[in-house]
């Protein structure tokens, strides 16, 4: 899955954080919407926001950029590129967020059903990747326990 960023004509100082569908999707657990979301640092979004003055958004203190099809954020409910960016997976130009924060930002926002249904598609593919690390023998005593 490449993402072009070179639409933005800016050069980021710390390869920005991808979250939302387009890392649900890396992951294997659905088809990612339009837009692509983002979280970067603050000294990028500071830039960002300079380049872009007509495109911003603060999403009840989530300060963001919206142009093209990103959503580029500087946080996630107030959580910031430090924290959501550990454990990322480098994809070359950008990081994609760990399964495990992914997990955390779906969860924050569960009162939403869209968000509720990719937090169940996380836990479920958790158990099973787990499940999958067992031996096939341990799988099969397991199985036939519950017979």
């Amino acid at each position: 899955m490449a993402i072009d960023l070179s639409k933005l004509d800016y050069a980021f100082l710390s390869k920005p954080l991808l979250i939302g569908g387009k890392a649900m999707e890396h992951y294997g657990l659905r088809q990612a919407g339009r837009d692509i979301d983002f979280v970067i640092t603050a000294e990028d979004y500071e830039r960002l926001a300079q380049q872009y003055p007509d495109h911003l958004r603060d999403l009840w203190g989530d300060l963001g950029v919206c142009v093209y099809e990103f959503e580029i954020w500087k946080s996630i409910c107030l959580f910031d590129y430090a924290f959501l960016s550990d454990g990322a997976v480098d994809a070359g130009d950008y990081l994609i967020i760990s399964l495990e924060k992914l997990l955390f930002l779906k969860a924050l926002g569960m009162e939403v059903e869209k968000y509720h249904k990719d937090l169940e598609m996380i836990v479920k593919k958790v158990r099973n990747d787990k499940w999958a690390q067992l031996p096939e023998e341990r799988q099969a005593y397991y199985l036939a326990q519950n017979q």
